[in-house]
Protein backbone atom coordinates (compact mmCIF):
# COMPACT_ATOMS: atom_id res chain seq x y z
CA UNK A 1 0.00 0.00 0.00
CA UNK A 2 1.00 4.14 -0.51
CA UNK A 3 1.18 5.57 2.79
CA UNK A 4 1.95 9.63 3.41
CA UNK A 5 5.52 10.05 4.23
CA UNK A 6 5.67 11.62 7.64
CA UNK A 7 7.36 15.01 6.44
CA UNK A 8 6.82 17.19 3.73
CA UNK A 9 10.10 16.06 2.02
CA UNK A 10 9.84 12.92 1.66
CA UNK A 11 12.63 10.24 2.53
CA UNK A 12 13.18 8.22 -0.85
CA UNK A 13 15.87 5.43 -0.91
CA UNK A 14 18.29 5.07 -4.33
CA UNK A 15 20.50 2.52 -5.28
CA UNK A 16 22.41 3.49 -8.52
CA UNK A 17 26.09 2.80 -8.44
CA UNK A 18 28.68 5.18 -6.72
CA UNK A 19 29.41 7.62 -9.83
CA UNK A 20 27.74 9.99 -11.33
CA UNK A 21 24.43 8.24 -11.75
CA UNK A 22 24.41 7.98 -8.06
CA UNK A 23 25.22 11.85 -7.96
CA UNK A 24 23.09 13.21 -10.53
CA UNK A 25 19.82 11.20 -8.25
CA UNK A 26 20.65 12.80 -5.54
CA UNK A 27 20.48 15.71 -7.40
CA UNK A 28 17.52 15.35 -9.46
CA UNK A 29 15.20 14.22 -5.77
CA UNK A 30 16.52 16.91 -3.78
CA UNK A 31 15.37 19.41 -6.61
CA UNK A 32 12.15 17.55 -6.65
CA UNK A 33 11.39 18.29 -2.82
CA UNK A 34 12.43 14.67 -1.58
CA UNK A 35 15.28 14.09 0.85
CA UNK A 36 17.69 11.36 -0.83
CA UNK A 37 18.65 7.82 0.64
CA UNK A 38 21.48 7.01 -1.16
CA UNK A 39 22.47 3.42 -0.99
CA UNK A 40 24.27 2.14 -3.90
CA UNK A 41 23.62 -1.37 -4.53
CA UNK A 42 25.51 -2.08 -7.43
CA UNK A 43 28.94 -1.93 -8.01
CA UNK A 44 30.81 -2.82 -11.69
CA UNK A 45 33.35 -4.84 -11.84
CA UNK A 46 34.46 -5.13 -15.30
CA UNK A 47 35.79 -8.38 -17.38
CA UNK A 48 38.07 -7.28 -19.87
CA UNK A 49 36.38 -8.87 -22.76
CA UNK A 50 35.61 -6.56 -25.88
CA UNK A 51 32.29 -6.73 -28.24
CA UNK A 52 33.13 -9.01 -31.37
CA UNK A 53 34.05 -7.71 -34.44
CA UNK A 54 32.23 -10.03 -37.31
CA UNK A 55 28.56 -8.68 -36.12
CA UNK A 56 26.08 -7.36 -38.44
CA UNK A 57 24.53 -5.78 -35.01
CA UNK A 58 25.82 -4.73 -31.69
CA UNK A 59 23.60 -4.16 -28.84
CA UNK A 60 24.29 -2.02 -25.82
CA UNK A 61 22.13 -2.11 -22.65
CA UNK A 62 23.67 0.55 -20.42
CA UNK A 63 25.48 3.58 -19.88
CA UNK A 64 28.29 1.57 -18.25
CA UNK A 65 28.63 -0.75 -20.63
CA UNK A 66 29.50 2.25 -23.31
CA UNK A 67 31.97 3.46 -21.29
CA UNK A 68 33.65 0.12 -20.63
CA UNK A 69 33.89 -0.47 -24.44
CA UNK A 70 35.19 2.89 -24.94
CA UNK A 71 38.35 2.12 -22.30
CA UNK A 72 38.92 -1.21 -23.92
CA UNK A 73 39.76 0.92 -27.25
CA UNK A 74 36.66 -1.42 -29.04
CA UNK A 75 36.02 0.13 -32.52
CA UNK A 76 33.31 0.26 -35.19
CA UNK A 77 32.94 -0.76 -38.49
CA UNK A 78 30.28 -1.81 -40.75
CA UNK A 79 27.98 -2.92 -37.82
CA UNK A 80 24.87 -1.04 -37.13
CA UNK A 81 25.19 -0.27 -33.27
CA UNK A 82 21.81 -0.31 -31.26
CA UNK A 83 21.26 1.36 -27.49
CA UNK A 84 18.55 0.12 -25.30
CA UNK A 85 17.23 3.89 -24.68
CA UNK A 86 18.35 7.53 -24.66
CA UNK A 87 20.65 7.54 -21.53
CA UNK A 88 22.79 4.47 -23.18
CA UNK A 89 22.62 6.24 -26.63
CA UNK A 90 23.94 9.62 -24.90
CA UNK A 91 26.88 7.59 -23.30
CA UNK A 92 27.65 5.87 -26.66
CA UNK A 93 27.99 9.15 -28.39
CA UNK A 94 30.13 11.02 -25.71
CA UNK A 95 32.39 8.37 -25.98
CA UNK A 96 32.92 8.81 -29.81
CA UNK A 97 30.47 6.24 -31.31
CA UNK A 98 28.01 6.13 -33.69
CA UNK A 99 24.05 5.48 -32.78
CA UNK A 100 21.92 4.04 -35.32
CA UNK A 101 18.77 2.83 -33.23
CA UNK A 102 17.02 3.45 -30.10
CA UNK A 103 13.81 1.61 -29.82
CA UNK A 104 10.34 3.67 -28.82
CA UNK A 105 10.36 1.27 -26.12
CA UNK A 106 13.51 1.38 -23.61
CA UNK A 107 13.43 -1.47 -22.44
CA UNK A 108 14.64 -5.58 -23.49
CA UNK A 109 11.13 -5.91 -24.95
CA UNK A 110 11.19 -2.88 -27.05
CA UNK A 111 14.61 -3.48 -28.28
CA UNK A 112 13.50 -7.28 -29.95
CA UNK A 113 10.19 -5.60 -31.60
CA UNK A 114 12.01 -3.09 -32.84
CA UNK A 115 14.90 -5.04 -34.77
CA UNK A 116 12.70 -8.01 -35.24
CA UNK A 117 11.94 -7.97 -39.21
CA UNK A 118 15.82 -7.08 -39.69
CA UNK A 119 17.93 -9.60 -37.99
CA UNK A 120 17.00 -12.57 -39.13
CA UNK A 121 19.96 -14.87 -40.73
CA UNK A 122 22.22 -11.47 -39.06
CA UNK A 123 24.96 -12.12 -36.39
CA UNK A 124 23.94 -9.98 -33.29
CA UNK A 125 26.08 -9.17 -30.58
CA UNK A 126 24.97 -8.38 -27.47
CA UNK A 127 27.12 -6.27 -24.95
CA UNK A 128 26.36 -6.58 -21.01
CA UNK A 129 26.42 -7.07 -17.69
CA UNK A 130 26.13 -10.36 -16.36
CA UNK A 131 22.89 -9.91 -15.29
CA UNK A 132 21.15 -9.04 -18.37
CA UNK A 133 17.37 -10.25 -19.51
CA UNK A 134 16.96 -13.38 -21.15
CA UNK A 135 13.91 -11.20 -22.89
CA UNK A 136 16.49 -10.28 -25.20
CA UNK A 137 18.54 -12.66 -25.86
CA UNK A 138 15.53 -15.10 -26.38
CA UNK A 139 13.98 -12.57 -28.26
CA UNK A 140 16.22 -12.20 -30.95
CA UNK A 141 17.04 -15.71 -31.20
CA UNK A 142 12.97 -16.43 -31.92
CA UNK A 143 13.88 -13.23 -34.85
CA UNK A 144 15.84 -15.53 -36.67
CA UNK A 145 19.24 -13.89 -35.44
CA UNK A 146 22.47 -15.58 -34.65
CA UNK A 147 23.10 -13.55 -30.96
CA UNK A 148 26.50 -13.70 -29.30
CA UNK A 149 26.23 -12.41 -25.56
CA UNK A 150 29.75 -10.86 -24.51
CA UNK A 151 29.43 -9.92 -20.63
CA UNK A 152 31.52 -6.60 -20.21
CA UNK A 153 31.43 -6.00 -16.54
CA UNK A 154 29.61 -7.66 -13.28
CA UNK A 155 27.05 -6.16 -11.30
CA UNK A 156 28.10 -6.96 -7.66
CA UNK A 157 26.66 -5.64 -4.09
CA UNK A 158 29.25 -2.82 -2.00
CA UNK A 159 30.28 -3.45 1.32
CA UNK A 160 28.80 -1.73 3.92
CA UNK A 161 24.97 -1.06 1.84
CA UNK A 162 21.71 -0.92 3.71
CA UNK A 163 21.05 1.95 5.21
CA UNK A 164 17.91 2.27 3.34
CA UNK A 165 17.09 -0.98 5.02
CA UNK A 166 17.15 -0.02 8.26
CA UNK A 167 15.33 3.16 7.37
CA UNK A 168 12.65 1.20 6.08
CA UNK A 169 12.56 -1.02 9.17
CA UNK A 170 12.91 1.69 11.49
CA UNK A 171 9.05 3.21 9.63
CA UNK A 172 11.49 5.99 8.69
CA UNK A 173 11.49 5.70 4.82
CA UNK A 174 8.54 7.15 2.80
CA UNK A 175 9.53 5.95 -0.60
CA UNK A 176 12.06 3.97 -2.66
CA UNK A 177 13.64 3.70 -6.32
CA UNK A 178 14.16 0.46 -8.06
CA UNK A 179 15.96 0.73 -11.06
CA UNK A 180 16.47 -3.29 -11.67
CA UNK A 181 15.44 -6.64 -10.15
CA UNK A 182 18.87 -6.41 -8.94
CA UNK A 183 18.80 -3.58 -6.76
CA UNK A 184 15.67 -5.21 -5.09
CA UNK A 185 17.55 -8.48 -4.56
CA UNK A 186 20.70 -6.58 -3.06
CA UNK A 187 18.31 -4.51 -0.75
CA UNK A 188 16.94 -7.80 0.60
CA UNK A 189 20.25 -9.21 1.09
CA UNK A 190 21.06 -6.10 2.71
CA UNK A 191 18.66 -6.02 5.01
CA UNK A 192 18.80 -10.14 5.83
CA UNK A 193 22.56 -9.41 6.73
CA UNK A 194 20.91 -7.30 9.55
CA UNK A 195 18.37 -9.16 10.76
CA UNK A 196 16.02 -7.20 9.89
CA UNK A 197 14.48 -8.91 6.52
CA UNK A 198 10.40 -8.77 8.19
CA UNK A 199 10.93 -4.88 9.27
CA UNK A 200 12.20 -3.81 6.09
CA UNK A 201 9.42 -5.67 4.12
CA UNK A 202 7.18 -4.21 6.67
CA UNK A 203 8.69 -0.79 6.04
CA UNK A 204 8.44 -0.42 1.78
CA UNK A 205 4.38 -1.48 2.13
CA UNK A 206 3.61 1.33 4.34
CA UNK A 207 6.24 3.67 1.84
CA UNK A 208 5.77 4.15 -1.90
CA UNK A 209 7.38 1.87 -3.95
CA UNK A 210 8.70 2.85 -7.57
CA UNK A 211 10.39 0.60 -10.12
CA UNK A 212 11.61 0.86 -13.76
CA UNK A 213 10.29 -1.95 -15.86
CA UNK A 214 7.88 -4.95 -15.43
CA UNK A 215 10.71 -7.15 -14.86
CA UNK A 216 12.11 -5.59 -11.95
CA UNK A 217 8.34 -5.22 -10.47
CA UNK A 218 8.01 -9.10 -11.12
CA UNK A 219 10.73 -9.59 -8.66
CA UNK A 220 9.65 -7.38 -5.88
CA UNK A 221 6.36 -9.33 -6.06
CA UNK A 222 7.90 -12.07 -5.65
CA UNK A 223 9.64 -11.24 -2.91
CA UNK A 224 6.25 -9.97 -0.98
CA UNK A 225 6.67 -6.36 -2.23
CA UNK A 226 4.05 -3.99 -3.05
CA UNK A 227 4.83 -1.86 -6.03
CA UNK A 228 2.97 1.42 -6.43
CA UNK A 229 4.15 2.53 -9.26
CA UNK A 230 6.08 1.25 -12.62
CA UNK A 231 7.76 3.80 -14.51
CA UNK A 232 5.67 5.53 -17.69
CA UNK A 233 9.41 5.55 -19.30
CA UNK A 234 12.47 3.61 -18.34
CA UNK A 235 14.52 6.40 -17.31
CA UNK A 236 15.47 7.38 -14.08
CA UNK A 237 14.15 10.99 -14.23
CA UNK A 238 10.56 9.73 -15.18
CA UNK A 239 10.92 6.80 -11.94
CA UNK A 240 12.06 9.76 -10.11
CA UNK A 241 9.21 12.35 -10.60
CA UNK A 242 6.67 9.91 -10.36
CA UNK A 243 7.91 8.59 -7.11
CA UNK A 244 7.86 11.61 -5.30
CA UNK A 245 4.71 12.65 -6.59
CA UNK A 246 2.83 10.14 -5.18
CA UNK A 247 4.91 10.22 -2.29
CA UNK A 248 4.06 13.61 -1.21
CA UNK A 249 1.02 14.52 0.82
CA UNK A 250 -1.51 16.43 -0.76
CA UNK A 251 -3.42 18.99 1.05
CA UNK A 252 -5.31 17.65 4.00
CA UNK A 253 -3.49 14.67 4.04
Amino acid sequence: MTAAPTNDAPTVAVFRPDDDRLEQAVALLTNLGAEPVPDPMLAVEPTGASPRTDADYVVFTSKTGAEIVSESGWETGAETVCAIGPATADALREEGYPVDLVPEEYTSSGLVSALAGHVDGERVEVARSDHGSEVLIDGLVTAGAYVHETVLYRLVRPDGTGIAAEMAAAERLDAACFTSSLTVEHFLEAAAERGISEGALAGLDAATVGVIGEPTAETAAEHGIDVDLVASEATFERLAAETVDVATPTDGE
